[in-house]
């Protein structure tokens, strides 16, 4: 980090305060220890200037050589300060010559040693504890050392001279620890932003690739249980208007008509879809009725009647319980048309009772054995639906006996569980 990096913000832009969370705090408040060490240079400059003894010659030359600090901190210690590097080498000069600059004039006039309350904290600021306690023991004991070997001064001033030293070195120890303490903890503040800062932009982008990982998941439950079915049906309506071309022209024609509802049901389905809306069935109308639709619908394309039976009191519900509901009829009804063969007879059962919504789907069809491997989509979209409003999907079959489908669907909260479990869809065989 070089020294001509901007410490303050641009202008015309408002800056705010420096708070735990900064992790420039050591840099946008460094201007205040540029303040203090300018006043205690200037302050010791002018001690010296201002004192008689030993001699305005000697103070002058003392004042020379103190005053070289100045430049000396200018060019070469800040650019080292804000570095924030322990021990580097460019460190080490500079306490070398700012030492170099001090003991001199410390030893000819005493008051050059007021300076040591700056050069002090650039110590600790530069070095690690250790080496930072020993530069400040040498700053205050070598002046006086050199001192008294110059001047041989009577035990009174070597005393009080002494004395000086002593508690000023107490005082580089207490405001030592004090500023190791502080840049450590901006230091650890700064890693734990900078990890903070990481983990949120993961956690960010795991969100938005979760999010549109559902979303996908929704969309695809979402055609397979509308467009894909309605296809499927206009596949077996075209297949059935050409066996019937030939000999029953009006079964044909009827199947048409059909043809031309499903395919605008089917449109209607893809206009909801796109808008994000509820399903067409449901618009304006009572699951009851809606399933009623998708029962006739159903003996019209297979021609075999499909009952509907409703118990308990009908009131409206959630609206995403109401869709699986519908969903879940309509995947049955599909599987009934597709695999249960001619003649199967489908029976919906919907309950609503005091805490769930019950729905069952019989046919007495083909069955199927559930041991055997399957592929598709629709019983795991089954379980996603039931599972995303808490509810479970059982699929009960045998050969030759039908295929029962059922759902249960909670109607209120659940209460919060500590160990929440996954919801499941469980397959057996019908006895």
């Amino acid at each position: 980090m070089s020294a001509d990096l901007p410490l303050e913000e641009p202008p015309g832009r408002l800056s705010e305060p420096a708070g735990p969370r900064d992790p420039d705090v050591y840099h946008r408040t460094y201007r205040r220890w540029d303040v203090y060490f300018a006043i205690v240079f200037a302050a010791t400059f002018l001690f010296v200037l201002g004192g008689s003894d030993p001699g305005p010659g000697l103070r002058a030359v003392a004042a020379a050589v103190f005053a070289a600090t100045a430049p000396w901190y200018v060019l070469v210690g800040r650019p080292v300060l804000l570095a924030e590097a322990e021990d580097q080498p460019r460190a080490v000069v500079y306490l070398v010559g700012l030492f170099l600059l001090f003991v001199v004039p410390a030893a000819l006039v005493g008051e050059v040693r007021t300076a040591i309350f700056a050069l002090t904290p650039q110590c600790f600021m530069l070095l690690r504890m250790r080496r930072a306690l020993v530069a400040v023991t040498v700053i205050n004991v070598v002046p006086v050392v050199v001192w008294a070997l110059v001047e041989r001064p009577d035990s009174g001033d070597l005393f009080f001279n002494s004395l000086f030293a002593a508690v000023s070195w107490a005082f580089s120890l207490l405001i030592g620890s004090w500023i190791i303490m502080v840049l450590q903890q901006s230091s650890e503040r700064a890693r734990l932003i900078a990890e903070l800062e990481a983990s949120r932009e993961e956690v960010a982008r795991l969100s938005a690739a979760h999010g549109a990982l559902a979303e996908r998941e929704r969309l695809t439950r979402e055609i397979h249980d509308t467009l894909a079915q309605g296809f499927t049906s206009l596949l077996m309506l075209v297949q059935a208007v050409e066996s019937e071309l030939d000999h029953d022209v009006p079964l044909a024609r009827r199947h048409l008509g059909l043809m031309a509802r499903t395919a605008r049901e089917n449109l209607a389905e893809a206009r909801a879809l796109v808008a994000g809306a509820g399903p067409a069935d449901l618009d304006g109308s009572s699951l009851p009725d809606a399933l009623r639709r998708l029962a006739a619908r159903h003996g019209e394309q297979t021609g075999v009647p499909a009952r509907v039976e409703v118990a308990g009191a009908v009131r409206p519900l959630p609206a995403a319980v109401e869709v699986v509901a519908l969903r879940g009829c309509q995947e049955a009804l599909a599987n009934a048309r597709r695999h249960a063969g001619p003649g199967a007879v489908v029976t919906i059962a919907l309950g609503y009772g005091e805490d769930a919504l019950r729905l069952r789907v019989r046919d007495t069809g083909r069955g199927f054995d559930p041991s055997a491997p399957r592929e598709g989509y629709g019983l795991a979209g089954l379980r996603a639906r039931a599972g995303e409003v808490g509810g479970t999907a059982e699929v009960a079959a045998a050969p030759g006996e039908g295929t029962t489908v059922a759902l249960e669907l909670p109607v209120r909260p659940p209460a919060p569980s500590p160990h929440p479990s996954r919801p499941t869809v469980r397959t057996r065989s019908a006895r």
